[in-house]
């Protein structure tokens, strides 16, 4: 054999025995190193920490009922100058009515008609009343009349224009000038009559009306229908208004039962709501003549903006109406439970139109000495 094919199999020999040890310790190292894995590895138990998390979340207690009583408000956007509509707006000497052009008036003797009533009648089919009050009146002359058998009842004074009741008065008041004892109409703008919640009865044996006899019926159970006699003797002093028993005005059954349980006229009682039950404290608890829950409470009108965003309950039926001076009244109907959403189909199914005109804009300096204790709001 050559020398040099000897030199070169001694090579490759030498260089194959390092490479089998070169292997053999990385395959050895690679064991060790497994190994010490596999013996470091541990089961890490919870910590305290992770423990203190989950008690942290607020679990419900499936034990505990849920407050079916507890009533939820939501914010609702009415436009503001909705505080110059509604049912218990207040409207004197003091607190201008501002008709929105768009009031929902019905003819009385039309819908009279229309149902084949003739329990009572008005002087002709102009007199007109928004519906809610006419469905209230009609129901409770029917009450009345089923009991005293008697159809000389007759209304006298409904709804009037503003231009209408300028007329009365310019009359009125050119009849009976200089005489220190008459009375005085109310100021155009300024009539109960121009807001379709007010009517006059009379009768059509005297046209004299005082609420006496048969129809001392009405007068004393005219608030279970949401009425209230607006022009007592008792409260001239507070009403500027001398006592007229034929004047009625509708207000709703709960706040109608509450200011005759309380002895408290319309003006009273709105201050009363602005003062002690505001949607940030205390609201009106009270029921009507039925048995009927309601919750009661006043909420300011953001005056300065186009909406304000009144607090409603969610899931139960609600009314809101203006008080024409200063905000909202919410009117919740506890007892009735509703769909989300169908609280006040009234807010939810038409839209409400507004005067453009605020009061400041329109309103004028009407004050005078003439509008004192001795005026009828006529």
């Amino acid at each position: 054999m050559p020398k040099d094919i000897s030199k070169e199999k001694s090579i490759n020999k030498a260089k194959t025995t390092v490479e089998l040890v070169i292997c053999a310790v990385i395959i050895g190292t690679s064991v060790f190193l497994g190994k010490n894995c596999i013996d470091n590895v541990k089961v890490i138990p919870s910590t305290n920490n992770e423990a203190s998390i989950i008690e942290d979340i607020d679990i419900p207690d499936p034990s505990e009922a849920i407050d079916p009583d507890k009533i939820v408000y939501t914010p609702t956007s009415i436009n503001t100058k909705m505080k110059f509509s509604g049912n218990l707006i207040l409207v004197n000497n003091d607190h201008e009515y501002f008709s929105t052009g768009e009031e929902n008036l019905v003819s009385i003797m039309t819908k009279n008609d229309e149902a084949g009533r003739s329990t009572f009648t008005a002087v002709d089919y102009d007199y007109k009343l928004l519906a809610d009050t006419y469905e209230s009146l009609a129901k409770m002359v029917d009450d009345w009349y089923n009991i005293y058998r008697n159809d000389t009842l007759i209304v006298y004074g409904a709804h009037r224009t503003k231009e209408f009741q300028q007329q009365l008065y310019d009359q009125f008041s050119a009849n009976t000038a200089g005489d220190g004892e008459a009375p005085i109409v109310a100021l155009p703008g300024f009539s109960e009559h121009e807001t379709g919640l007010a009517f006059d009865f009379s009768e059509t044996a005297g046209y004299d009306y005082q609420g006496t006899g048969d129809f001392q019926w009405l007068n004393e159970n005219c608030y279970k229908y949401g009425f209230i006699i607006r022009y007592t003797e008792e409260k001239e002093s507070v009403t500027k208004y001398r006592s007229e028993p034929w004047h009625f005005r509708y207000v709703g059954k709960p706040h109608a039962m509450y200011m005759k349980n309380n002895n408290l006229c319309l003006e009273e009682y709105i201050e009363l709501l602005r003062s002690n039950y505001t949607y940030g404290g205390e609201h009106l608890n009270t029921k009507d003549e039925y048995g009927n829950d309601y919750e009661i409470f006043f909420y300011p009108s953001e005056d300065g903006a186009d909406v304000t965003n009144v607090p409603v309950p969610t899931g139960i039926r609600y009314d809101i109406s203006g008080n024409n001076i200063d905000g909202f009244i919410v009117t919740v109907y506890i007892d009735e439970k509703t769909d989300i959403g169908q609280e006040n189909p009234a807010l939810t199914t038409s839209p409400y139109a507004y005067s453009t005109t605020t009061a400041d804009e329109s309103s004028t300096d009407t004050t005078s000495e003439e509008t004192t204790e001795t005026t009828v709001a006529y």
